[in-house]
């Protein structure tokens, strides 16, 4: 990502500013048609079908997945980095999450239920959903295979070996807990099918944040910090707006994500 060019900045009038900004608008246009048909793309995709019957723990007793789709056809899973041995969850997938409840109302109009899963106990998951605010709906998968099976979690014995199965190649990671998104259907006879999954920075597209960030000058300004997000904090540990405590990290050890 290019750096900010907000110390040279070009200065120019308002006939040469609105020239450059009408040859950006092309590209803007281009992108944004190349996005719509990456999107029918990704729609087009083949689905598998889900042979588990996954149980989860939930604010009411346990869950199956299909559940989850809380009476609609659609779900999209995100998966929160949280671990059981965790205290709180992981503050890059809080920073994502901070975007999500006021989308929840809106995505029900569309057919599409949403909900997070993380393998941390539920009484854990729900102390930490009580601190943030959060209203969406989150469930524990501690008791299942979900996470593994999806690829966002990683046994012992992965970890052991260097390199995981995440984003659809064999990588180095930092953590047995990894971000994602999973989405799911269900057909009118009740079969589940997995339609898609995104990881990394293709989980990103939905924190609204980094879109209005891409809008000033300064950009996201991550060039030049040890890794992207190490400026993000869970939401109740910034000061007066601005970051509180800039060289004390407050993420989990080993829970840096993968960009």
């Amino acid at each position: 990502m290019a750096k900010s060019t907000i110390e040279n900045s070009k200065i120019v009038s308002r006939d040469e500013w609105l020239a450059a900004r009408k040859k950006l608008l092309a590209k803007e246009k281009q992108l944004t048609r190349e996005r719509d048909a990456v999107s029918a793309e990704r729609r087009q995709l083949p689905w598998v079908k889900v042979e588990k019957n996954y149980i989860f723990d939930s604010p009411v007793g346990k869950k199956t997945l299909a559940d989850l789709f809380d009476g609609r056809s659609q779900l999209i899973i995100y998966h929160f980095m949280f671990g059981p041995e965790w205290n709180e969850g992981c503050p890059s997938c809080s920073f994502n999450m901070d975007h999500t409840d006021g989308a929840l109302v809106h995505l029900a109009q569309r057919d599409v239920s949403f909900a997070a899963v993380s393998r941390a106990s539920f009484s854990k998951i729900e102390a930490f959903k009580k601190r943030m605010g959060w209203r969406f709906n989150w469930v524990s998968s501690y008791e299942t295979d979900f996470n593994y099976d999806f690829r966002t979690s990683f046994t012992e014995d992965e970890m052991a070996k260097g390199k995981v199965e995440y984003n659809f190649d064999l990588v180095e990671f930092p953590s047995a807990e990894a971000p994602g998104i999973s989405v799911f259907y269900k057909d009118e006879t009740g079969t589940i099918f997995h339609t898609y999954s995104a990881y990394a920075r293709g989980t990103e597209n939905v924190v609204n944040t980094y879109n209005y960030l891409d809008l000033v000058p300064k950009g996201r300004d991550e060039d030049d910090l040890p890794f992207t997000m190490s400026w993000v904090r869970h939401h109740d540990r910034y000061a007066n707006g601005y970051l509180a405590d800039a060289d004390k990290p407050y993420w989990p050890a080993g829970s840096v994500p993968a960009r």
